[in-house]
C-alpha cells in the first residue's frame, strides 16, 4: 500500500476523534516508529509504498488509536526535555508542564554559587522523567527516586539505563514514611543519609469531581494511583512531602512541586504555614498556576 493512501484512511477514520493536525502528528509518529521513515521523506517520496505486513501493523495501530489509546503507550516510547523514555500503562506519559519544573530546578541550581555535590530526591517519580533529566543536566548531583509502585520504579530503572545516568531508586509510601519516621530511618541508613539539598515531587492532584475534564485517553489509560485524590483531602500528598521536607531538607534546602492549578493558594499555604521562606506559586507557558517552590529556614 501507497503510505499517503494510508494517511488517507487515518484521517478518514480519526479526525472526528482528534482533529486533522493531531492525526497528521500520530501517522508521521508511527510512520517513524514502525517504518524509520521521516515525515519529510513522505513529502518527497509521495507514491512511498510499504509491504502487507507493514499495512498490518498500521491498521492495528488504528484501531488502538479509534479505541483512545495514548499513542505513547502503543510505541511504549515518548519524549521529556529532550530525552527517550520507555512508557506503559504503569506511569504516566510525562506533560510539558512537568518539563518545564525541571528547567526551573536546573536555572535555579545554575543561579547557585556552589552547585557540585547536591543531593536530590524526587518523590512518586513514576517513569523517572523528572530526576533522570536533572541527572543529565545536574551531572555532579545524586540522585534518588522514590515511589510506592514497583511496576513504575521498572520502568524508571529501564529509563536510568537507557539515559545513563545514575539514580538511587527507593520503593516506599510517602504517606507510610511521614506517619512512621523508623521507616523513613530504615531507608535513610541503606540508602548513605536522608538529608538533602533540593526534594521535588509531581504528586496525585486531579479531584475526582475534576474527572469530568480528563480526556477519555487519559482518565480510561493512565494509572488512577498516580492521578487522582479524594475531594475531601486534595492536598494530603502534599502535605505529607511538606512535613517530610522539614525533617529531611538542609537548612536552606529547597522544596518544589507541581500543583493542581486550581488549588495554588491552598498549597502555598502550607508551605508558608510550615515556616517555608521564599515561597513562590508560579504559572506554566498557559497562564496556570502550576510550580511551587520554597526554601527551608
Amino acid at each position: 500500500m501507497v503510505l499517503k493512501e494510508l494517511q488517507n484512511i487515518f484521517h478518514n477514520e480519526l479526525d472526528a476523534i482528534y482533529g486533522q493536525h493531531e492525526v497528521n502528528s500520530l501517522f508521521y509518529l508511527c510512520t517513524e516508529h514502525y517504518l524509520n521513515v521521516p515525515r519529510i521523506q513522505l513529502t518527497l517520496e509521495p507514491e512511498l509504498a510499504i509491504t502487507k505486513p507493514e499495512t498490518e501493523t498500521f491498521f492495528k495501530a488504528l484501531e488502538h488509536l479509534k479505541q483512545q489509546k495514548p499513542i505513547q503507550y502503543l510505541l511504549g516510547e515518548t519524549e521529556f526535555f529532550g530525552l527517550p523514555f520507555t512508557v506503559n500503562e504503569n506511569v504516566l506519559i510525562p506533560r510539558p508542564e512537568t518539563e518545564e519544573l525541571v528547567d526551573l530546578i536546573i536555572r535555579d541550581v545554575a543561579s547557585r554559587s556552589v552547585q557540585s555535590s547536591l543531593k536530590i530526591l524526587d518523590i512518586g517519580t513514576g517513569s523517572g522523567c523528572i530526576a533522570i533529566s536533572l541527572a543529565k543536566n545536574l551531572p555532579n548531583a545524586e540522585f534518588y527516586a522514590l515511589d510506592v509502585s514497583p511496576e513504575a520504579l521498572k520502568v524508571a530503572k529501564q529509563n536510568s539505563e537507557l539515559n545513563k545516568v545514575d539514580i538511587n531508586f527507593i520503593e516506599a509510601n510517602i504517606l507510610e514514611l511521614v506517619e512512621n519516621s523508623s521507616l523513613w530511618e530504615d531507608v535513610a541508613l541503606r540508602q548513605k543519609g536522608s538529608f538533602f539539598d533540593i526534594i521535588v515531587s509531581n504528586p496525585p492532584y486531579v479531584r475526582n469531581l475534576e474527572k469530568q475534564e480528563i480526556k477519555p485517553n487519559v482518565l480510561d489509560n493512565e494509572p488512577h494511583l498516580a492521578l487522582f485524590v479524594e475531594d475531601d483531602n486534595p492536598l494530603i500528598f502534599y502535605k505529607a512531602i511538606t512535613e517530610f521536607a522539614i525533617k529531611n531538607l538542609k537548612p536552606k534546602g529547597q522544596l518544589y512541586f507541581e500543583i493542581n492549578q486550581y488549588l495554588g493558594e491552598d498549597t502555598m499555604a502550607l508551605l508558608t504555614d510550615a515556616e517555608f521562606e521564599a515561597v513562590e506559586l508560579l504559572k506554566d507557558l498557559n497562564g496556570n498556576d502550576r510550580m511551587l517552590k520554597g526554601t527551608r529556614i
